[in-house]
């Protein structure tokens, strides 16, 4: 059985430690949109015949104008960007990777279970995470490797820092995450987006009708409504500076995050997760930084249950 590894969520394993039902627990553990896109009714087709070519191409349509995809790249959708994380080291023959830490550790786990081997210094393969999870650290601009993936997962909060542009040119990989900015993580989706040469052989990897026929529905109406993203975008940036005000009051100092998420720097974080939890807020701690405690944006009608929480230690 493979190792358990470090993420948000988690909320079962919280009720069992800290008591309380699921509606009780706000979860900050993640860096999700709080305040989902709103989903529209589905054609009943969407459920119940298998996804047709014409239901992805719609999608993929829609994604390659809301990330403004360059002509010469190839969009490739799967469920969930964790599915293409999982696939894209097996394309490759066994050798080093550089994924500068710390960073998501799913794409060390993913490049270790495939035979390669990271290392601290330049390689053929380069991972980066940009956004960088959990502190926010953007790459302007990406070292060369023979292979850059870029992981963009939370970089729809700043689509003028993509680097999507590179994918006109054989070499890089730019992963999209569909769940954290339109909130809808549940729904599985997710996007390789490169060359042709640089995409070869992962759409076979990922297999037939990948991409369930709600997602291509839902997901190709979210991509295209360009005013809700642009609203979003300002909402979240505002939402942001409320929890920044929330936390320099109660005394905790932030040195990173994106406005979808927030890091915080305190010699007490796992004392400061615990009294969260007993007030069933979920944030997350890191193994590797016991002062590091990040916290989610709350939905707004949820802020007072933060602030409370806050204020009382």
């Amino acid at each position: 059985m493979a190792e358990a590894r470090d993420h948000g969520g988690g909320i079962d394993a919280a009720i069992a430690r800290w008591g309380g039902t699921r509606d009780d627990w706000l979860d900050l553990s993640t860096g999700i949109n709080p305040v989902a896109y709103p989903v529209p009714p589905l054609p009943h087709a969407a459920w119940t015949a298998l996804p047709d070519r014409e239901a992805r191409d719609g999608l993929l349509r829609a994604a390659r104008g809301a990330w403004r995809v360059p002509a010469e790249a190839e969009i490739l959708a799967a469920p969930g960007t964790s599915a293409i994380i999982a696939a894209l080291p097996g394309l490759l023959p066994p050798g080093p990777v550089h994924i500068p830490a710390p960073t998501y550790n799913e794409h060390r786990a993913a490049f270790v279970a495939a035979g390669h081997r990271p290392v601290d210094g330049p390689a053929p393969v380069r991972v980066l995470v940009h956004p960088n999870n959990p502190d926010g650290r953007l790459w302007h601009d990406p070292p060369d490797a023979d292979l850059t993936i870029i992981d963009e997962s939370f970089c729809d909060t700043a689509p003028d820092r993509s680097h999507v542009d590179r994918t006109r040119h054989p070499g890089t990989v730019v992963l999209k995450s569909f769940g954290k900015f339109w909130g809808l993580a549940g729904l599985r989706l997710g996007f390789a987006i490169g060359h042709p040469d640089t995409l070869a052989g992962l759409a076979e990897r990922l297999g037939p009708w990948a991409v369930s026929g709600p997602a291509l529905a839902i997901g190709a109406r979210a991509l295209a409504d360009a005013e809700w993203a642009r609203t979003t975008r300002l909402r979240l940036a505002a939402d942001a500076r409320t929890l920044d005000d929330m936390l320099g009051r109660a005394g905790l100092r932030v040195i990173g995050g994106t406005t979808l998420f927030r890091l915080v720097e305190t010699p007490d974080a796992a004392a400061w997760h615990a009294h969260l939890a007993s007030t069933r807020i979920l944030t997350r701690v890191f193994p590797y930084a016991p002062d590091w405690l990040r916290l989610g944006l709350p939905h707004p009608d949820r802020t007072g249950q933060l602030a409370d929480a806050l204020s009382a230690r």
